[in-house]
């Protein structure tokens, strides 16, 4: 699992450093409940809950979220929802506040309103993988780091080869596969992958005045 890749690589780095994870800007780059994100950090399963729970709830976060950041109402969102995707602005505000599910057509509007990654399935992909989405840019980018740890680490065993979806087994330099996959990530997804590498960095300069 990342999680458990990530992980193993801070430990490997400095174990008594503080987990770079953190559990509150990871439940806003997901949109998942922080009670949630914490409930996986530590290994439990997460609350059983359906397709359209998932959906509303997430959307509800995204909402909640962009009106504490700007300061707007909740009318004012639904309206521009409403002249953005072509809906009532009652619709949009019973669908914001995680009153009614949205339908299909009105769920792919919102992965561009939002600006989310991962299309539709960031709104009703299960909890974990919701997670693990999230982490990959962040697993991504840290991988040279622990492959040039010395010349006599062997290449050819890697523990942190054939991550899921198997994409970063494929590439020997990854920095540009990285930047790549970070491209376009909304704030909330770039707090995430700041966060954890400047704690890393932090890492790194701690070593080099050892």
């Amino acid at each position: 699992m990342t999680l458990e890749r990530l992980r193993s690589l801070v430990q490997e780095r400095d174990a008594a450093h503080p987990d770079p994870l953190d559990p509150e800007a990871l439940a806003a780059g997901t949109a998942l409940p922080e009670a949630t994100v914490r409930t996986l950090l530590d290994g439990g399963e997460p609350p059983a809950d359906t397709v359209n729970e998932r959906v509303r709830t997430r959307i509800k976060a995204l909402a909640d979220a962009r009106l504490q950041r700007t300061g707007t109402r909740m009318s004012d969102l639904a309206g521009d929802i409403s002249r953005q995707l072509g809906v009532s602005a009652f619709w949009a505000r019973q669908v914001c506040s995680g009153e009614k599910v949205p339908s299909v057509e009105l769920l792919h509007g919102l992965v561009g309103f939002f600006g989310v990654e991962g299309g539709e399935a960031f709104f009703t992909a299960p909890a974990p993988e919701a997670l693990n989405r999230a982490l990959l840019p962040v697993l991504t980018a840290l991988r040279p780091a622990r492959s040039a740890a010395g010349p006599s680490a062997d290449p050819s065993v890697d523990p942190l080869s054939d991550p899921p979806a198997g994409a970063l087994s494929r590439y020997g330099d990854v920095r540009g596969v990285a930047l790549r996959q970070a491209h376009g990530l909304p704030p909330e997804r770039w707090h995430v992958l700041n966060a954890t590498l400047k704690a890393l960095l932090e890492l790194d300069d701690a070593e080099g005045q050892r």
